[in-house]
């Protein structure tokens, strides 16, 4: 690839303009194919919507496709938000094959004849639905004396992640349509692996198991109904001449913030806030806010705000440009 250098006149060696990027605040919830890295992902629709800031919440395999919400400008500030929520996934196992990676793309590690029927598959879930103790892939991207640990694992080293507490509320069969083969539904909560439920399920069915299909339905309040295509983007080539994604593909910054208490101050009080101070809300019918809350006025997203002793206390302030995306929708 011929690398192509910044000149200081803002063009580059072969004669092109420098493309401006634009200050665009919202959610993009991308409908991610199989193949493609969440980096690369966001890195599409940065360059689709010529936006100076982007990032996602929530990793997605590559082996996975499915719910990919991706923050832009004023958004990324409510990224922790979504990712607290529960995510939602429809998934295969394949039976009898332990991989090192617990996914169809890992080193098969061992193997086992052994192929659990549909009775027994049901009749282990209840173990696994509550608050349970799971061990993180080897592969995963959790840091270890600040590496993370597919690094280590890629480079030959020992890896070694102790269990954590993780919440599934949800884990269901629906189908078998083969022998080696299940198909299931999850939802579970935040720092949950698919890919370690597939292997210790397949353990406790005695046998082995590695997640073979991936497909996440649900981040937070982002669903399959909002997701969007690639096809819905201008190509990275139509990109990099001018071309941009429309703003009606963008849900407003609020839509990260639905499961948020949300409250609405008045414009001399938003005023206050805007400018990091606090605000005690005053009467009778004032509401009584404990922890985080998105406050607005006139319908207009101002603040995350914590409610500390009846004042509600500026942490995050949002400076919306395009009233379409600042809009409230909580």
């Amino acid at each position: 690839m011929t690398e192509t250098k910044m000149l200081a006149s803002g063009t580059t060696e072969r004669g092109k303009p420098k493309r401006a990027k634009r200050e665009v605040d919202g959610w993009l919830v991308l409908d991610k194919p199989v193949g493609m890295t969440s980096t690369h992902a966001v890195s599409i629709v940065k360059r689709a919507f010529a936006a100076k800031k982007a990032g996602h919440a929530g990793t997605l395999d590559p082996l996975a496709s499915g719910v990919l919400p991706i923050a832009l400008g004023e958004a990324t500030k409510t990224v922790p938000f979504v990712m607290d929520g529960r995510k939602s996934y429809r998934f295969t196992v394949r039976w009898g094959v332990l991989t090192d990676t617990d996914d169809a793309e890992g080193r098969t590690v061992d193997t086992s004849d052994v192929r659990p029927s549909a009775e027994a598959i049901r009749a282990a879930l209840p173990r696994f639905i509550g608050q349970i103790m799971q061990t993180p892939p080897k592969f995963s991207a959790i840091k270890i004396a600040g590496e993370r640990a597919y690094d280590l694992a890629r480079a030959g080293e020992e890896v070694t992640i102790e269990p954590r507490l993780v919440e599934i509320s949800r884990l269901a069969l629906i189908g078998t349509p083969d022998p080696d083969h299940a198909e299931f539904e999850a939802e579970c909560g935040k720092g949950t692996y698919v890919r370690a439920l597939a292997r210790d399920l397949g353990l406790a069915l005695g046998t082995y198991g590695h997640v073979s299909a991936l497909r996440r339905t649900a981040v937070g309040p982002f669903t399959e109904a909002v997701a969007k295509t690639l096809d819905a983007l201008p190509a990275p080539e139509d990109a990099d001449q001018g071309a941009l994604a429309p703003p009606s593909l963008l849900l407003p910054v609020s839509a990260g913030l639905a499961g948020l208490p949300a409250v609405t101050v008045s414009r001399a009080d938003a005023a206050r806030l805007a400018r990091g101070q606090p605000v005690l809300l005053r009467g009778r019918d004032a509401p009584l806010v404990s922890g985080w809350a998105a406050v607005a006025t006139e319908g207009q997203l101002i603040a995350l705000v914590e409610g500390v002793e009846g004042e509600l206390c500026p942490r995050r302030i949002f400076h919306l440009r395009d009233p379409a995306t600042a809009r409230m929708r909580i």
